[in-house]
């Protein structure tokens, strides 16, 4: 296979499982945390592209979220996204990570006003910046 058939087919694995989960939380009757768990990512992109955008965010930090992106959008990894769970692990680290750096130095009050999503979604993001 192509390197980008591996991705196609990583992508389509991690959309199937997500959706699974989504419908599995609407089933048991937790429409809240599946709304939460449905917008999240979409969330947090919106949170690092408000980042970059914002004036008072230092440049230094605004490549920084630069190389995350790029990071994230290349076809290769340090660990290949083809690999069950420690494909995507690496990217949640490395998000987590950078995160944790915005958050060291100052930004969890920037973070909280620019994040689109519910409050309780933030927690989750500033808890795994905070374990790492």
């Amino acid at each position: 296979m192509q390197w980008w058939e591996w991705l196609l087919v990583s992508l389509a694995v991690v959309v199937v499982v997500y959706s699974v989960l989504v419908g599995w939380l609407v089933a048991r009757g937790h429409r809240e945390d599946a709304r939460a768990l449905a917008t999240f990512i979409p969330d947090c992109i919106v949170l690092v592209s408000r980042l970059a955008r914002e004036p008072r965010v230092p440049r230094r930090r605004k490549l920084l979220l630069v190389g995350l992106v790029a990071y994230l959008s290349l076809p290769f990894d340090l660990v290949p996204d083809f690999i069950p769970v420690a494909g995507q692990l690496d990217d949640v680290i490395i998000v987590a990570l950078v995160l944790r750096h915005f958050v060291g130095a100052g930004g969890e009050p920037l973070m909280r006003e620019l994040w689109p999503g519910p409050e309780r979604s933030l927690g989750l993001v500033l808890r795994l910046a905070h374990r790492l």
